[in-house]
């Protein structure tokens, strides 16, 4: 979808455990910032897109999470559309915010993604990703994980997933595994591209862990899935950030000084493709650069879903960055980090700024934004005018459940 709409605003929370606060608490922060950071007030609000995944599982909030979130903050009457679609749902509220300011609908929309994850019980945060698979061929595909790993020789990988750990772990793993076969990808660039994303997040003062790794200590760090140590895993988190989007023409009367535009937001479901298919990130990727009218090596920056190291690897590929199969080359020439030619994930990703998955897609925007303006301090991207977010939630067969890109500019 081209879009027109403005980012207009934007707010986000530090993420973390945040076990003291609820869910009210945590998107009211960001929700407040951004409306701050435009310079309006709730009043002038037309709609609200809150996108969340977990609350229900988490927290036991469900069917009204987006009213009662605002409502915390003094923000009722408006029209609140509560958006659930996996890791994707904060970015589908953009995309859907967007589409009716494209439209015309609206002149003035919040897009809010809030999540807890954190609990006491351990078990129950990882029960919101068993979940986000088919879950009447749960056993079947758990049993499938666990073949796939003794068949290859990982024996943490064969035992433990959805019980001690997010079963995407080792979905992610086995893929790296399959990568690392077929194109002689490293275990060493995997831990490359997080020790590249904790120098990132070191910088970061929003990020979860901001202690910076080499190679060698991610390497050392525990095995939770072959080949995947601790550090290569995104930790689950409790956060919130959020846009205030407009049209043209409320930003002309709000006198923005350094707009930024959507160019692009593209959101499409994994499918039953042939063997010789694009998947659902290459075809969005696809889209949203025809529609922003640019190609791969006019993006400035890129905030991809690194749910794992190798998932960065993989996005390097689908989002055209460089050919099938030469992904850790481009981390090994350093080209991803910043000071490189197009740095990836310089929030720290999801693997160092936290992952509470109803808000991760609008924190990369957040991030791009204020690259893109300037504001981003000691990780700031020397002349970043276009970035890019991709963000992916749920597995159906081989394919990711929901997947969004995301093209914004100066």
């Amino acid at each position: 979808m081209k879009s027109t709409a403005i980012i207009a605003g934007v707010g986000m929370t530090n993420f973390g455990k945040h076990l003291d606060e609820g869910l009210k608490a945590i998107g009211g922060k960001a929700v407040t910032a951004a409306l701050a950071d435009a310079g309006i007030t709730g009043a002038d609000l037309e709609a609200a897109y809150v996108g969340n995944a977990a609350a229900g599982l988490i927290t036991g909030q469900e069917s009204i999470r987006g009213q009662v979130v605002l409502r915390g903050i003094g923000l009722g009457k408006l029209p609140v559309i509560n958006v659930e679609n996996a890791c994707a749902s904060a970015s589908t509220a953009v995309h859907q915010a967007a589409a009716m300011i494209t439209a015309g609908m609206y002149d003035c929309v919040l897009a809010l993604g809030v999540e807890k994850l954190y609990h006491e019980d351990k078990r129950k945060s990882f029960s919101a990703f068993s979940g986000a698979v088919d879950v009447e061929f749960l056993t079947e595909f758990l049993a499938g994980l666990k073949q796939s790993a003794a068949s290859g020789g990982a024996d943490s990988a064969s035992k433990g997933a959805g019980e001690n750990r997010s079963m995407f772990m080792d979905i992610y793993a086995a893929v790296a595994r399959s990568h690392m076969a077929r194109y002689g990808t490293t275990v060493e660039q995997f831990a490359a591209i997080s020790a590249k994303n904790s120098r990132h997040g070191h910088l970061n003062p929003r990020a979860q862990f901001r202690d910076e790794l080499s190679i060698e200590e991610v390497l050392a760090s525990p095995m939770i899935a072959e080949p995947l140590t601790r550090p290569m895993c995104s930790p689950i988190g409790d956060g919130a950030a959020a846009l205030i989007l407009v049209s043209p023409a409320r930003a002309r009367q709000l006198g923005i000084v350094k707009p930024v535009r959507i160019r692009s937001t593209v959101l499409h479901s994994g499918w039953d493709r042939g063997p010789n298919e694009d998947d659902v990130a290459r075809l969005c990727a696809k889209e949203a650069y025809e529609e922003a009218g640019i190609a791969p090596d006019d993006l400035s920056l890129v905030e991809c879903h690194d749910a794992t190291a190798p998932a960065e690897l993989f996005a390097y590929e689908a989002l055209g960055l460089c050919p099938t199969g030469e992904g850790g080359r481009l981390i090994e020439d350093r080209v991803t980090a910043i000071g490189g030619r197009l740095p990836v994930n310089t929030s720290g990703g999801l693997l160092r700024k936290g992952h509470p998955v109803g808000a991760t897609g609008i924190a990369q925007i957040v991030e791009l934004t204020e690259q893109i303006q300037n504001r981003s301090g000691a990780r700031q991207v020397e002349g970043a005018a276009v970035g890019l977010a991709h963000n992916g939630g749920g597995t159906i067969g081989a394919d990711a459940a929901a997947m969004c890109v995301t093209i914004i500019s100066n």
